[in-house]
């Protein structure tokens, strides 16, 4: 069923790396199907491919791009028993759980097809010559964005779909006319190879240059440095760790040509609870647990930081988690080495001064076996020691008690950049809160009301995204379609001939695409 090798274009890499496999975290044994990490000709030979195919697929219609996207989308949705079933051995994650993550890789597929299709994405710009102009004319010049080369994008430990081989850096990069190159994740390479057999599919259906799709396995991290250091390669996608994302980051930066890395990082994700939501303290206790414990507390958006006014109803709701806590069964974390750095974290964060342990299970955890753990603490303990704010990746949640607003306020200042922020309360609570509000809007990327950051809908107004540490650029997102901008870049073309003009900057527009002329947005064809 698995070749265990690497794909390059319609060939296969080397079959004399280094051997690994995939490990089932519930029992710890050792996948089925041996695994070989690509060598430095296979980095070089998939980078070459991707450079190759670039001129040609960047030249695709939005119409034809599309159809691949949409092919990917139908070849994964034919395999999904198989793939579901890989996944879930090699991650541990319910089917249930797997089965909407492989339903969310297909609709983004099609979210971005839909995009490139449509084509206003590309949002050209055109201002029409004025030759009479005095005191000197103004050339015709247009503008639009157009795809940055090769990419390289890093397979996701905790979404092995939606994140990984055809997630949404592989849909959003090929949408806007990128080759890309996938750095698979060991932990789920059966996975891995089972997605990126069904691109592969799809790139020979659509009679494309084979160069558009490569994936490399790797069981380390020696690939993933050569690649985003190799000079074919202009852009990088990742989600991880904060360590890592920091050391791609340092690499690209370290170029003789830098390129944009768009990481994905760390985020602790606060939760403000405001009062009237306090005077709802079980039903809050029993969501706030659900969030900050689901999928083992392996989200990037885990509420992991919980912040409230002191009151009576706030000590009732403390109780309330604690005594849910104590009642969650063991976990199956992702592997052994997240479990375990899981363990060290709260160790750490345990033996911090000021924090104390609210509950965690006496139950013995080894290898991907983990327990939950509810931390507290005051919030003049969280201000004199920020380092309490970082993310700890797993079922835990950290409980801060300010004595009054204005201490809520200065947490909220001493935050650094997190993906989301929620406000838990009424719309009064809302209206009294306005500078948390305005001091939120500059720390994170979305803001929450009445809900939890668990939760993140692929559609076009979504970010997901936030100022550093949760990710490299605020600017941007890596869910959504405006992730399709990360990938591109404006080219500008004056007093250039109509023949030699873009489609999409043409006088007769032919694609109906949206278009600003002369200042104005509109779709209508610009008089020869």
């Amino acid at each position: 069923m698995f070749t265990g090798l690497s794909l390059l274009g319609n060939k296969y890499g080397s079959a004399s790396g280094a051997e690994f496999y995939g490990i089932n975290p519930a029992t710890g044994e050792k996948l089925e199907a041996r695994f070989v990490s690509a060598g430095p000709e296979d980095v070089d030979r998939a980078a070459l491919l991707a450079e190759e195919a670039f001129p040609s697929y960047r030249k695709l219609s939005g119409k034809e791009r599309a159809h691949f996207l949409r092919t990917i989308a139908d070849n994964i949705q034919a395999i999904a028993d198989a793939v579901i079933e890989r996944a879930n051995l090699e991650t541990a994650l319910p089917v249930a759980r797997l089965q909407g993550e492989l339903a969310r890789t297909v609709n983004q597929l099609r979210l971005f097809a839909d995009v490139a299709e449509e084509g206003s994405w590309t949002g050209p710009r055109i201002d029409t010559a004025l030759p009479d102009r005095k005191p000197l004319p103004r050339p015709d010049i247009r503008s639009m964005l157009l795809p940055i080369g090769p990419v390289a994008v890093f397979g996701v430990s905790n979404f092995p779909l939606a994140f990984s081989v055809a997630g949404g850096d592989t849909a959003s990069a090929l949408a806007a006319g990128n080759t890309v190159v996938v750095k698979a994740h060991p932990a789920h390479p059966g996975t891995s190879e089972l997605v990126g057999n069904a691109v592969r599919d799809s790139v020979k259906a659509c009679g494309l240059h084979p160069g558009v799709f490569s994936l490399l396995f790797d069981s380390g991290i020696h690939v993933g440095q050569r690649l985003v250091q190799h000079p074919l390669i202009k852009a990088v996608g990742f989600t991880g760790s904060l360590a890592a994302g920091k050391a791609l980051m340092q690499l690209c930066a370290n170029r003789p040509e830098p390129i944009p890395c768009f990481t994905e990082m760390s985020s602790s994700n606060p939760v403000f609870i405001l009062p009237g939501a306090l005077q709802q303290y079980e039903k809050v206790a029993a969501e706030l647990t659900a969030s900050y414990t689901l999928g083992a507390g392996q989200f990037c958006t885990k509420p992991g930081l919980v912040l409230l006014p002191k009151s009576e109803n706030a000590d009732k709701l403390s109780e309330q988690l604690r005594k849910r806590a104590a009642e969650l069964p063991e976990f199956s974390m992702l592997t052994p080495g997240i479990a375990a750095h899981y363990r060290s974290g709260l160790e750490h964060r345990a033996a911090t001064a000021g924090v104390r342990v609210g509950f965690e299970s006496a139950n013995a955890s080894a290898g991907s076996k983990t327990t939950a753990a509810l931390l507290e603490t005051e919030a003049a303990d969280l201000l004199s020691n920020p380092a309490l704010t970082e993310e700890i990746f797993g079922p835990t949640t950290l409980l801060v008690t300010c004595k009054e607003e204005k201490q809520m306020l200065e947490a909220a200042r001493a935050l650094q950049g997190h993906l989301t922020a929620t406000l838990l309360g009424t719309e009064e609570d809302l209206a009294a809160h306005q500078e948390l509000i305005a001091i939120l809007e500059r720390k994170v990327g979305r803001v929450i009301f009445n809900g939890y950051p668990t939760g993140v809908e692929v559609c076009h107004a979504m970010v997901h995204g936030g100022p550093f540490p949760a990710t490299s650029d605020s600017r941007v997102t890596s869910v959504g379609s405006m992730a399709i901008f990360r990938f591109a870049r404006p080219v500008c073309y004056q007093n250039l001939p109509q023949s030699a003009l873009p489609t999409e900057l043409k006088n007769e527009n032919p694609l109906g695409v949206l278009r600003m002329v002369n200042g104005e947005m509109t779709r209508e064809t610009i008089p020869s």
